[in-house]
């Protein structure tokens, strides 16, 4: 159960990419950072991300591809409790189902509202599913899973790319990364360049608040009617026209933020700039290091990283969004985004753009100049870790924490004695 489980996360990653997950092997010289265990012998199961409520509470949250969004209530005495179980509802495991991400609403401590980015089994069929939850009225402790609303719900096909990350915006919207899906089922391969058709492959920016002067969503059998608005700024709002060809506005995704990603793998705002950072894994050949803009087009199918993808020519005068970085699969195979580093503890990290590669089981540091494009000189490896699914910053103490599927630990970034 644990290698299927793994190796089903990785096709969530990679889609049909054959090979085993690849080890690091052992640095030439010591890295200057290694990882310890954040919460000493404690494990969890199937970890996939770390996030944390904006309320008062020491309270460190573990999303678990397995079904459940575990809680350490107490990181100095640390106990694994749930405090949401989606067992129940996400369907068989064996399928590769189950919560993928998670966010908390910003009034969270006034509504108790929670979001979840999940796979799921929806009539036999494997979908992805966005929902709020809300905690308990008998057990404010611990949320309801009955009270599941669905707001989005998509046939992705059997060995689709999910995404996902969830994470309110400083502007307080919901953003929300989706992957393009199975490259073997129709709809996500017809999707590909196109705005009128299903949400994949994209940056969606919801107004889950549905506040006064926001838009309803246009039909489509993936939108449950009245359940969130459309930010009327949004980019694709009354677009008549995309890649030089007509659309009928009244069919746009007017949800987008950004589209030509493959499968956006964990994003993070930098509250020092607001600018959205995202890793996006590739396909054969490259794996990228993007800053999502409003209304980009980062050029899936047409462009892998900064060169030409498997769909050929795009049409003539469309302008892609470059990465700030992308990586042959020589270096890694499966990149995790991360988010810029400000704090403390590290003062030579302050201002890096920290992520990792699944596969190879790399962590970089990425030295930005705003929002360019960088050269090799600019990203160091900085450390070595197992199979990381994603690296978060703890907003209590500054820590960067890296979550490894395999070990299902929860780790921390330390400097490495080895290297002193």
């Amino acid at each position: 159960m644990f290698l299927s489980r793994s190796f089903h996360l990785r096709l969530i990653l990679l889609g049909t990419l054959p090979g085993l997950v690849l080890f690091p092997a052992r640095a030439a010289a010591p890295l200057p950072f290694a990882t310890e265990p954040a919460f000493g012998s404690l494990r969890f199961n199937q970890p996939v991300q770390v996030v944390f409520a904006p309320d008062a509470t020491p309270r460190t949250f573990v999303v678990e591809l397995t079904g459940c969004i575990a809680v350490v209530r107490d990181p100095a005495a640390p106990k694994r409790e749930v405090f949401l179980d989606l067992t129940r509802s996400i369907g068989p495991q064996h399928d590769q189902h189950g919560p993928l991400s998670a966010a908390f609403h910003p009034r969270f401590a006034e509504n108790g509202f929670l979001y979840v980015w999940s796979s799921i089994s929806t009539g036999g069929q494997r979908s992805n599913r966005l929902s709020r939850f809300h905690c308990s009225t008998a057990n404010p402790a611990v949320a309801d899973p009955a009270s599941g609303t669905p707001l989005l719900t998509q046939s992705t096909g059997p060995g689709g790319h999910d995404g996902c990350t969830l994470l309110f915006g400083p502007d307080g919207y919901l953003y929300v990364s989706v992957g393009d899906g199975d490259e073997h089922y129709n709809e996500p391969v017809i999707s590909h360049q196109r705005i009128d058709r299903s949400f994949f492959g994209a940056i969606l920016r919801l107004d889950v608040d549905r506040q006064p002067g926001s838009l309803a969503p246009n039909p489509h059998p993936s939108v449950h009617a009245g359940s969130y608005a459309v930010p009327a700024d949004n980019p694709f709002v009354g677009a008549t026209s995309f890649n030089g060809r007509p659309v009928d506005p009244a069919h746009v995704r007017t949800e987008f933020w950004a589209v030509g990603l493959r499968n956006p793998w964990r994003m993070a705002f930098d509250p020092a700039t607001g600018r959205l950072w995202c890793g996006d894994v590739g396909l054969h050949l490259r794996e990228e290091v993007d800053v999502i803009v409003r209304g980009g087009n980062y050029g899936w199918n047409y462009r892998e990283g900064a060169i030409a993808g498997p769909a050929g020519r795009p049409p003539a005068g469309v302008h892609f969004v470059e990465p700030v970085w992308d990586y042959e699969h020589s270096q890694g195979l499966c990149i995790v985004g991360g988010f810029i580093y400000h704090g403390k503890t590290f003062p030579e990290l302050e201002g890096k753009y920290l992520f990792a590669d699944y596969n190879l089981g790399k962590v970089w540091a990425l030295d930005p100049d705003g929002d360019k494009p960088v050269g090799p000189d600019r990203v160091k490896q900085i450390a070595t870790a197992q199979s990381i699914v994603a690296l978060t910053q703890d907003p209590h103490n500054g820590e960067v924490l890296l979550t490894s599927l395999s070990t299902g630990q929860i780790l921390r970034l330390v400097r490495n004695s080895r290297s002193r």
